[in-house]
């Protein structure tokens, strides 16, 4: 496995947007979408990631397995660390 973090941080993350699924029973569960071999999950820390990922939640309440299920955006907004790992 090659591990890679050298990402081009843009902001502090103060807030998680995170696209759900929500069944009848009102279990929820976290959208995702398949990007090349990788499950994507369908979350973001900017509100321009939450617009690129609009379209996609929009495709799978669509979709025919998925018409029991309701989407919803929701909003995280209490940080708190829980470990810092250093080198």
């Amino acid at each position: 496995m090659t591990l890679i973090h050298n990402p081009p941080n843009k902001l502090r993350i103060d807030e998680i947007f995170c696209f759900i699924s929500v069944d009848d029973d009102g279990n929820e569960g976290v959208c995702a979408f398949q990007a090349g071999a990788t499950m994507m999950p369908m979350m973001g820390a900017d509100l321009d990631r939450v617009e690129s990922l609009r379209p996609i939640a929009k495709q799978l309440a669509r979709m025919q397995y998925f018409t029991d299920k309701k989407i919803c955006l929701i909003k995280f907004t209490v940080r708190e660390e829980m470990e810092i790992i250093e080198p």
